[in-house]
């Protein structure tokens, strides 16, 4: 570094002289670092435009590809009080007759035989194990309920993670899903094992028949002979708290020593005079003695349990079931919950005011059909715990009703659904009342009697036109964008600011001259120009294809043209009239025109056209501007960047050998100066002295 002396003996403001010098050097370095703004600007506006056409083919192109945007169906009721219906666009144009409606399906709901509370109402917000049922006392089990989730391997095992706890095996206290469906549990018999069952032993291991799909969900829901939890507590402490919950505790066992509550103490099995400590209610228990050092508790607890089981049936008379367990710390309220949020397809419901308990099904229809079997056609099944047969009286007195099909004549032939919402043949009716049907109340009677109800399907031809008015609007506003880029006027005289020109700009006067130095920067680009001619080019051409009528093959022939105006750029407007005419007249030709595909252009739909032509524009712009992701070596304005950004780091070293070079020079000035000044004051004193 050369070292700089400010001007002491010339009396020269040399920084400010060095600076005026080095204005006119840098003059290279602000036209570099101007080109290397545009190039960035430029590369911006490439990008952004290349969003516009992905956006356009992404969703407008696609969505004219799809035969539903031109199969819109519109469907008319003769009488919309007893019947109505939707349509998709596989539905054909025809119309349907429903001669009648003898039955409404309706959900099955179960209503069990009594009032559930005992001397006193119950509080379905309290803990079950407080309540006074009529039924009596809930055969309640002691031990710990758990539920666990496992990741699926792509085999037929899997394993329980017990945690050295003991698994109670007995079924009715296990429910096993993967991934949704239920699994039956059995004990014993690997030879047994089915699609729909699996074996489990007593180390928690699983089996089932076939291999699971990998990453599914194992949900477990079990019990164990007790819970048990680890606690440690620092040396010299004189107590420890218990959260023990609901739980009650059994022992506490540190290293090989089990500690066993009598009472409020906690006494060694083996040695009635080891007592660890006394224990309150709240779960505190305080030690005999401090603790000598860091100790590990392993705490043994128990809780209250029981479970039950409701079955349901599916479409093709297929079970459904789920083994619920709970707490004697849960409410009725948690367990009503608990049915509701499962996927077996009851709604549980309690009326305080009747005392009463109902389950109704999720879903309409008779899905039971097996009225000879131990169901009896029943549609929702409970089972003989005391939980649901005692306390909750769903017994051999509860009563169901519901559970039917919607029964009904449609163009003479005599059917059933399972729901009063049912869809054949692409078109969806919704029966809302039974009509033309004999009155029970009424012999010889008929209920309802209306004639025959008729529903016409045609063509939605509003829709369909703003589907199409849609496209064409999308269309113009991507053009007018791109027409607007390419005729932007550019303001040479306004390249960008450099740092100096910056500071003497407030920032409105800096974002003005930005505005004009950012304009018209793809003006005229050859990329944008042969985009927009290869567009129109493929919009006017005929679609040569048999599934088209050479009627209406063009855009012009349905009432698309060209607009008149020269200075909208090529835009598209619509005749409606025509338009809507060709959609009444021939709407698969009008479908056809937009979606079809081939190998050929002539062949292809003008959606398949333009979204090839798009798709090579977006290429073509990527190449010259990359995209988010792009790095500067793979695309041409990007390497452009490199060599300037090269070009500009050399020049600053450049510069700084330039601006070196001027102090050196001052420098060497200053010394000359400063040397001739000190030859002269000698000089001076010489002759002052008189020598």
């Amino acid at each position: 570094m050369v070292q700089r002396i400010i001007g002491l003996a010339s009396g020269m403001d040399i920084d400010s002289m060095v600076k005026q010098l080095m204005t006119a050097e840098r003059v290279p370095l602000d036209k570099m670092k101007q080109k290397k703004q545009i190039l960035e600007w430029q590369r911006d506006d490439y990008r952004t435009l290349n969003s516009l056409l992905l956006d356009f083919q992404n969703n407008t192109l696609f969505n004219m590809k799809l035969s539903t945007q031109f199969r819109v169906r519109n469907v008319v009721s003769s009488n919309d009080n007893y019947v109505t219906a939707s349509a998709s666009g596989s539905a054909s144009l025809s119309s349907t007759t429903i001669q009648n409606v003898s039955k409404l399906a309706t959900a099955a709901t179960k209503i069990n035989s009594g009032s559930i509370s005992g001397t006193s109402k119950i509080d379905i917000t309290k803990s079950l194990e407080t309540q006074n049922f009529a039924g009596g006392e809930i055969d309640w089990q002691v031990g710990s309920v758990k539920s666990q989730s496992i990741t699926a391997k792509a085999t037929n095992t899997a394993k329980i993670d017990l945690k050295g706890e003991t698994l109670n095996l007995d079924p009715k206290y296990m429910n096993i899903e993967v991934n949704g469906k239920r699994y039956d549990v059995i004990t014993s018999g690997a030879s047994d094992l089915t699609d729909n069952n699996v074996l489990v032993d007593s180390e928690g291991n699983l089996t089932f028949k076939n291999n699971l799909t990998a990453g599914n969900v194992i949900k477990v829901d079990y019990t164990t002979t007790e819970n048990i939890t680890k606690q440690t507590v620092k040396k010299d402490a004189t107590e420890m708290q218990l959260n023990l919950g609901s739980n009650s505790l059994v022992s506490i066992k540190i290293g090989s020593t089990v500690y066993k509550l009598s009472g409020n103490a906690l006494i060694d099995e083996n040695d009635d005079t080891n007592i660890l400590g006394g224990i309150d209610n709240t779960g505190k228990i305080t030690f005999s003695a401090p603790l000598e050092e860091d100790t590990t508790f392993e705490i043994h607890s128990t809780e209250k349990y029981a479970a039950f089981n409701i079955q349901t049936f599916t479409t093709n008379n297929q079970q459904q079931s789920k083994t619920f367990l709970f707490r004697g710390s849960d409410s009725l309220n948690n367990v009503i919950n608990q049915v509701n949020n499962s996927k077996v397809g009851v709604t549980m419901f309690y009326d305080s005011f009747k005392d009463q308990v109902t389950m109704t099904r999720t879903e309409t229809g008779d899905f039971n059909t097996d009225t000879s079997g131990p169901s009896n056609g029943s549609e929702i099944i409970t089972d003989n715990s005391v939980f649901l047969k005692n306390i909750l009286k769903f017994d051999e007195n509860s009563q169901e009703i519901g559970g039917t099909n919607a029964t009904f004549t449609i163009n003479g032939l005599e059917t059933q659904r399972n729901s009063n919402t049912f869809t054949i043949n692409g078109v969806t009716y919704t029966l809302k009342q039974v009509f033309n049907v004999p009155d029970p109340n009424n012999s010889g009677g008929v209920l309802n009697p209306v004639n025959p109800v008729t529903l016409s399907i045609s063509n939605d031809i509003d829709t369909v036109f703003n589907n199409i008015k849609s496209f064409v609007d999308k269309y113009n506003t991507l053009i007018d964008t791109i027409n607007k880029k390419l005729t932007e006027e550019r303001y040479r005289d306004y390249q960008p600011l450099t740092d100096d020109q910056r500071e003497q700009l407030s920032d409105k006067q800096q974002e003005q001259w930005e505005e004009k130095a950012k304009s018209g920067l793809l003006k005229g680009d050859s990329i944008l120009s042969s985009a927009l001619t290869q567009m129109r080019t493929l919009l006017y051409q005929p679609i040569q294809n048999s599934s088209v009528s050479s009627k209406y093959s063009q855009l012009a022939q349905i009432g698309i043209t060209t607009s008149p105006n020269f200075l909208d750029g090529g835009k598209l407007v619509i005749d409606e009239a025509k338009l809507k005419k060709a959609l009444t007249d021939d709407p698969s030709s009008v479908e056809k025109m937009f979606t079809a595909t081939g190998d050929s252009t002539s062949s292809q739909g003008l959606a398949q056209r333009l979204s090839k032509a798009v798709s090579t524009v977006m290429n073509q712009v990527k190449d010259k501007a990359g995209s988010a992701t792009s790095t500067n070596k793979q695309f041409s304005i990007g390497k452009s960047l490199d060599n300037l950004a090269t070009q500009i780091l050399d020049f600053n070293n450049r510069l700084t050998q330039i601006e070196n070079r001027y102090y050196s020079q001052f420098t060497a000035m200053e010394k000359a100066i400063q040397q001739a000044n000190s030859q002269g004051t000698y000089v001076q004193q010489m002759f002052s002295s008189g020598r």
